[in-house]
């Protein structure tokens, strides 16, 4: 089965997809390992991983969709991948939507904000008109035809102009014939709420650690109507803050001996599928 049509089938399911970011592969790996059933290939996550700088539109298309071909071929579950503005007009909306199937992902969401880009946690967006992303949404649709892709469309409106523009372009969205909508940029639980009791029809919702959305649970958002909740940075940030912990105590102590929980050598080998190489290696290796 097509990684979008798993999607799809969880989805129709009733039960919440609940998507963890991953930052690179090696993260993607452990959210499969845990049971997650779709991972989510942020671009906030890419960009630290990638680059070491925020996620302000820095990295382009291929590197993206190189990003998400990596990611793909790594694990079985449906990867969803951001694909930012679309990276450029019309001509690169289409490109950006074959290359993101060609990579074998399962679903993209494509936001409104006017390129360059920033994080939807972030101030000073500045979004095109909702006509000019509708028409974008229309293109890829498309660009997709009839094979297998979730479309999602993103509007970053809430930080940026309230919330009756957020749910007034999310419905325009849907109306342009994407799969689902996704309002970024959420803060607090009674935007959650808004979105939820406001948007007709099948949603997306972020949430960010740190802020106030993280007391509700994915039953809640289930319960709301959000088809789909992605967890963006609880990876990424876990992971800066465990590394960083243990240079601290590898400086201090002048050992790594006490530095706080660490896979074992064999559990990484068995992460990254070494076995499947050493067989490889023992069938067809000239020694």
């Amino acid at each position: 089965m097509h990684p979008s049509e798993s999607l799809a089938q969880a989805i129709s399911s009733q039960t919440i997809v609940m998507a963890p970011g991953a930052p690179d592969t090696i993260s993607a790996r452990l959210v499969e390992k845990a049971g997650f059933a779709a991972v989510y290939m942020t671009g906030f996550g890419a960009t630290a991983s990638r680059l070491g700088t925020p996620d302000i539109g820095l990295l382009s298309q291929t590197e993206m969709t190189e990003h998400a071909r990596n990611m793909t071929r790594a694990i079985d579950i449906p990867v969803i991948a951001d694909a930012d503005t679309g990276y450029g007009g019309p001509s690169n909306i289409h490109r950006t939507v074959r290359e993101y199937l060609q990579a074998g992902v399962a679903a993209i969401h494509l936001e409104d904000q006017v390129a360059p880009k920033r994080c939807g946690q972030l101030q000073g967006i500045t979004l095109m008109t909702a006509e000019e992303s509708a028409l974008r949404l229309k293109c890829a649709v498309e660009a997709r035809g009839d094979e297998s892709l979730t479309i999602i469309g993103r509007t970053d409106a809430m930080p940026a102009a309230g919330e009756d523009e957020a749910v007034s372009r999310a419905q325009r969205y849907l109306d342009a014939g994407v799969d689902l909508v996704f309002v970024d940029g959420i803060k607090t639980i009674a935007e959650v709420e808004a979105v939820a009791r406001r948007i007709e029809g099948p949603k997306v919702v972020s949430i960010v650690d740190g802020n106030e959305t993280v007391k509700l649970t994915s039953a809640d958002l289930q319960q709301m109507g959000f088809s789909i909740v992605l967890y963006a940075v609880t990876t990424l940030f876990t992971a800066t803050c465990a590394i960083e912990t243990a240079l601290d105590k590898l400086q201090a102590d002048g050992t790594p001996a006490n530095v706080g929980p660490q896979h074992t050598y064999q559990d990484y080998c068995d992460l990254v599928d070494l076995p499947a190489h050493q067989s490889l290696d023992e069938r067809f290796g000239a020694g």
